[in-house]
């Protein structure tokens, strides 16, 4: 069991293994040369004082953690993320104090995981300031382009988060959710005031997300306050729990006072930009849009490339791709139509589309559940180590679904009592069959991004900072590379639509290397990039036009999937090349991950390191 408060007071990353074994050497390795201990208990220190900071920037965090229901940290569930300036210059110039103090640590004298931690340190400080310092329009020291968009941010993200983390059993926590609620009307103005700014800066969206995110809000204020799900939400937990009070009217009065109206403002600001906005779609539209472009693929890929380079490689994996699916069509005898008419052929052909009705929709995320049944009991066989944590699909809310991707996961909390949720977007049932949802919930779920990103949290023996680490090419990387795994466990054999999906999917990322790059280097407009990626997929428009949406928001992240996909399988069979008959896959899983979350320069480096102590 986690001790939570050492958790709260900042636990030293030499922290000792649970007793599940988790973090724990991979058999049969030697012990790596210890670091210098002055210079360990340096970094230790730092990224103690990295842990402190973080937490006190976010108490959301804190709540996703579990971390705010303990000694020391009552304070922070009672409150939102502070999105204002004041508030993330405050947070960077902590980095660069991080940063000055981690220059002055001797890298040469550090080894093994201490040798991890400050390489990965190293280019997270980096690579964020240097974002932070150049470009002064939307999310601070990240490549999102704009403050309000229809992804991500407080509108879309914190009744989400009210809901399913924040945890109702007593009056405290009734009264904690009633102070955040009130805060959300806070956050909003803040994150319109920012994109107030954005746009002053020459970075007002386009005209497309801006649609977008009008659409969204709107529906999220189109109930009567009291039907609004933030208020009936704490009246129907609190009930539950038999805590006496008129919790759903108290939320209702402000819904209607205080978030309806930060609502509306935030309305009225993306229809003032709406007036004006154009239509072009890619970095390029922004202010040093082409330098914003080459600095998202360098955070994103933690590798510098080129806007050539992705798109060259795109295209040779969409061709390699394709040929693939071809076999299986041709074999199948479609050999007529487009892609996507001969895939959706023959999915009906063999039962496998969902009904456009309730029954539908319950019965995906029902097969769902059972798939990730089906998988945790293959995954002795590839893995030692597994998360304590559960995980389950749902359904994205109606109210946010028009923006969002197919599928995303959440993560639980770090002692494991909290499951992950793994969310099937079922805006548009033409787009989900039977054919893709197997490989989306070995992506989303297992052995992707829950197993990874819960073994992660979980780690006694990775500093606290590093556990929930953004680092888009190994966490997007390990998902992509957790449906080949699927594949080699031999869960398509009996899954012919299965594994045309797993196809379908893996040709679906291709494609986001063309489209990412057309978009922000290539210049292609909106309508180009969708035409593609629907001709070149099979995927339907409707989804593919949220994916496009996507990467003109976030640009240089949707090549993360196979550039860290890539790593992971050149690593592996680097190691199995030097190992021979000593390489296994189980220990070379638990290498890549119970050390924490890296970027992938790093990540080879401690392969290296782990080949040779195993050899």
């Amino acid at each position: 069991m986690i001790d939570r408060r050492a958790v709260l007071l900042g636990a030293a990353a030499s922290a000792t293994v649970a007793t599940t074994g988790l973090g724990s050497a991979p058999a049969g390795a030697a012990p790596a040369p210890a670091s210098d201990p002055a210079q360990r208990a340096r970094l230790d220190a730092l990224y103690n004082k990295m842990w402190q900071a973080e937490i006190r920037h976010s108490p959301q965090k804190m709540t996703s953690l579990g971390l705010d229901r303990e000694a020391g940290g009552e304070w922070a569930k009672s409150k939102l993320d502070d999105r204002s300036p004041e508030a993330f210059e405050t947070h960077m110039n902590g980095m660069r104090e991080t940063r000055a103090t981690l220059k002055s640590i001797d890298r040469g004298k550090l080894s093994g995981l201490d040798a991890v931690n400050y390489d990965v340190a190293d280019f997270h400080t980096a690579i964020t300031l240097e974002g932070y310092d150049r470009f002064k329009f939307g999310e601070p020291g990240y490549p999102r382009a704009y403050a309000v968009n229809q992804l991500d941010g407080v509108f879309n993200n914190t009744p989400d988060f009210l809901e399913n983390k924040h945890r109702i059993e007593s009056k405290s926590d009734a009264d904690a959710y009633l102070a955040r609620l009130s805060q959300f009307a806070t956050v909003l103005d803040q994150e319109t005031a920012r994109a107030k700014a954005g746009a002053a800066a020459g970075a007002t969206p386009p005209d497309f997300i801006l649609d977008t995110c009008i659409l969204q809000l709107s529906k999220l204020k189109a109930a009567a306050p009291a039907d609004a799900r933030l208020a009936k939400s704490i009246g129907e937990r609190a009930a539950a729990k038999s805590i006496a009070g008129d919790w759903q009217g108290r939320a209702t009065t402000i819904v209607e006072r205080a978030v309806y109206p930060a609502i509306e403002r935030q309305i009225e600001e993306l229809r003032r930009q709406r007036r004006t906005a154009n239509h072009d779609a890619g970095a390029w539209r922004l202010p040093d849009g082409e330098a914003y472009y080459d600095w998202g693929i360098h955070l994103f890929n933690t590798k510098k490339m080129t806007g050539p380079e992705i798109h060259k490689l795109g295209l040779e994996m969409v061709a390699e791709n394709t040929a693939e699916i071809e076999v299986i069509l041709k074999g199948a005898g479609k050999t007529r139509g487009s892609l996507v008419e001969r895939i959706n052929a023959l999915a009906v052909e063999r039962g496998g589309m969902y009904e456009n009705s309730d029954a539908g929709r319950a019965k995906v995320v029902a097969d769902a559940n059972r798939q990730i049944g089906e998988i945790e009991a293959l995954l002795p066989r590839y893995f030692n180590t597994v998360p304590r944590a559960k995980v389950v699909a749902k359904r994205v809310p109606v109210e946010i679904e028009a923006g969002k991707a197919g599928g995303y996961y959440n993560h639980g909390s770090i002692d494991g009592t909290l499951p992950g949720t793994y969310y099937v977007n079922l805006r548009d049932m033409s787009d989900r069959s039977v054919v893709g949802l197997a490989t989306l919930t070995h992506h989303e779920a297992i052995p992707g991004h829950h197993m990874q990103i819960s073994l992660s949290l979980e780690n006694e023996r990775v500093p606290l900072w590093r556990r929930k680490l953004e680092c888009s090419a190994f966490v997007e990387g390990w998902a992509l590379y957790s449906q080949t795994i699927a594949d080699e466990m031999g869960i398509f054999e009996k899954d012919p639509l299965g594994k045309l999906g797993y196809l379908q999917s893996e040709l679906f990322r291709a494609a986001r290397l063309v489209v990412d790059s057309g978009l922000n280097w290539k210049r292609w407009s909106r309508e180009q990039a969708i035409d593609y990626m629907v001709g070149a997929t099979g995927s339907s428009r409707d989804s593919v036009t949220s994916e496009v949406d996507r990467y003109c928001l976030i640009p240089g992240q949707a090549p993360s999937y196979k550039i860290g996909q890539r790593e992971w399988l050149r690593v592996r069979e680097k190691a199995r090349t030097a190992l021979g008959d000593k390489f296994d896959i189980r220990a070379f899983h638990d290498a890549g991950l119970l050390a924490g979350i890296m970027q992938l320069g790093v990540l080879e480096k401690h392969i290296d390191a782990w080949v040779v102590q195993q050899a």
